[in-house]
Parts: structure tokens; C-alpha cells; sequence
């Protein structure tokens, strides 16, 4: 049977674009939590894809808490329903908060342009 995956911070840095610090604060957040091997911090295939998940979620606009609360829920033994059902209901209240976002910057838009077409109205007519 092949040993699982580890990483040191070096390498999990390198493979997700991220600085070591960033790391570091995951773990202050307690988001991500190594073993140990000297100074030397050791990252399990776990603390891998928890952090996918964390740049994940940031991508996708969730604060760090949201992000750790849904991996907080992990739990394959019952098929991850609770912690997919919190993902779910996260993704329509992002989902919902993009979309009044969405509708400011068109009405805005619109705005900007009938302002700006007025303004060239006036250098044109004076």
C-alpha cells in the first residue's frame, strides 16, 4: 500500500500560488493544522484539500469563516448531506447577493451614460 502524500509548506505554497504566510494564517485560523517533524511543518492529504477548498471558496467570494464551516461539516460517514445542504444554501445567498450587485452596477450604467450624454449635449450646444 503507498504511503499518503506529504507536503511541506514550501511545496503546498509553490502548487497553489500562494505565499507561505498565507499559509501560516490559515493555521492561526485553525483552518489547516499540520503535524510536526522538528520545526518543520508536515502537510497530510487532508490539510491539501482543505486548503483547495479554502481557495475555493475564497474565489467564489466566502469569507474564511463560511469556508470553515463548511469544512468543519466534512463527514463522509453520513455522505456529507449537512455539509452540502450549508453549501447549497451559501451558494443561493452569494448567488442572490451577485445578482443585487449585478442590477446596482447596470442601473448605475445607465446612469453614467444619460449623465454623459447630457454633458455632451451641452458642449455641443454652446
Amino acid at each position: 500500500m503507498a504511503e499518503p502524500k506529504q507536503y511541506n509548506i514550501s511545496e503546498l505554497a509553490a502548487e497553489f500560488g500562494v505565499t507561505t504566510r498565507t499559509i501560516r494564517f490559515y493555521e492561526e485560523k485553525g483552518l489547516l493544522v499540520p503535524s510536526r517533524q522538528g520545526a518543520s511543518r508536515i502537510y497530510n492529504s487532508t490539510d491539501h484539500i482543505k486548503l483547495k477548498l479554502i481557495l475555493r471558496g475564497k474565489r467564489l467570494g466566502f469569507s474564511l469563516e463560511e469556508s470553515g464551516e463548511i469544512i468543519g461539516l466534512y463527514d463522509p460517514a453520513q455522505g456529507n448531506k449537512t455539509q452540502l445542504r450549508k453549501l447549497i444554501a451559501m451558494i443561493h445567498s452569494r448567488r442572490e447577493k451577485l445578482s443585487n450587485q449585478l442590477e446596482d452596477i447596470q442601473l448605475m450604467m445607465l446612469e453614467l451614460e444619460q449623465v454623459e450624454q447630457r454633458a455632451v449635449e451641452t458642449l455641443n450646444n454652446s
